[in-house]
């Protein structure tokens, strides 16, 4: 249990780093939901199984909302033609 309580601070520590691109939000959704889903496995006491069950759910679905939540930036002009980023409707 002690290892599953670093695994959850390594990765809410990671989370804390702002990511603009859709790779790197998916590889930290999916570490924090991983955490989240052993932690959770291991706190039913159905055994290891439960444990691995829970980060394979929580990576994926971590994984998924982590892409899907990406902000996208768009370029716009000034009236002078100088570009500048600007979020996407």
């Amino acid at each position: 249990m002690k290892k599953l309580a670093i695994l959850a601070a390594v990765a809410l520590l990671a989370a804390g780093c702002q990511a603009d691109s859709q790779r790197d939000r998916a590889l930290v959704g999916g570490g924090l939901g991983a955490a989240t889903g052993a932690a959770i496995g291991a706190a039913t006491g159905h055994g290891a199984g439960a444990a691995l069950a829970g980060a394979a759910i929580g990576g994926a679905s971590g994984a998924i909302v982590g892409a899907a939540t990406t902000p996208r930036n768009c370029v716009a002009y000034d009236r002078y033609g100088n570009p500048y980023r600007v979020a996407c409707p």
